[in-house]
């Protein structure tokens, strides 16, 4: 996770978002694993068992993180993802399941970039792709699969698309 901004009455204020980050790799709890999944984001399943972190530390960890973030900035968390559907399946019911306190994002405090850009855009959800998308709402980033890597990236999305007036008629 990384912070990127601040949203209050006065408007968004962008944050550095590798200033604060919080990133965990947790041990399984099922045998029935994809392969191919854990590719794509270079895990290494065994290391994982042996060395990953038990999921209900994690998420009181993530939890508290977001908690002292949240006093910090005096600021209300929200969840933004691209596409918010698959990050926000997986978040939503490990803290549900594992954090003593349920989810700190409350069960919608969450923010699909894919339909903030449809929306600010104009066009239909199903056009609303990072392939369509002007190249200067894009993060400079490359796409790794981290996770953390890939809050940094979306976080960058999110913070141009807050900026962006839209497409210009």
């Amino acid at each position: 996770m990384a912070v990127v901004g601040v949203r209050d009455g006065d408007g968004f204020r962008v944050l550095d978002p590798v200033e604060r980050t919080f990133y965990a790799e947790l041990k399984p709890i099922s045998d029935a694993y994809e392969p191919e999944a854990l590719a794509v984001g270079g895990l290494d399943r065994e290391l994982l068992v042996r060395e990953g972190r038990e999921p209900a530390e994690a998420m009181n960890a993530a939890a508290a993180w977001i908690a002292g973030v949240r006093a910090e900035l005096g600021a209300t968390p929200v969840f933004v993802a691209y596409p918010l559907g698959y990050d926000w399946m997986w978040i939503y019911w490990y803290f549900m399941r594992f954090a003593d306190g349920g989810s700190p994002f409350g069960h919608s405090r969450c923010l699909d970039l894919k339909s903030l850009y449809a929306a600010k855009a104009g066009v239909r959800i199903g056009e609303a792709t990072k392939r369509s998308m002007p190249g200067h709402l894009l993060s400079d980033r490359p796409h790794t699969h981290n996770a953390l890597d890939d809050a940094i990236e979306q976080g960058e999305l999110f913070q141009n698309l807050m900026r962006w007036d839209g497409p210009r008629a």
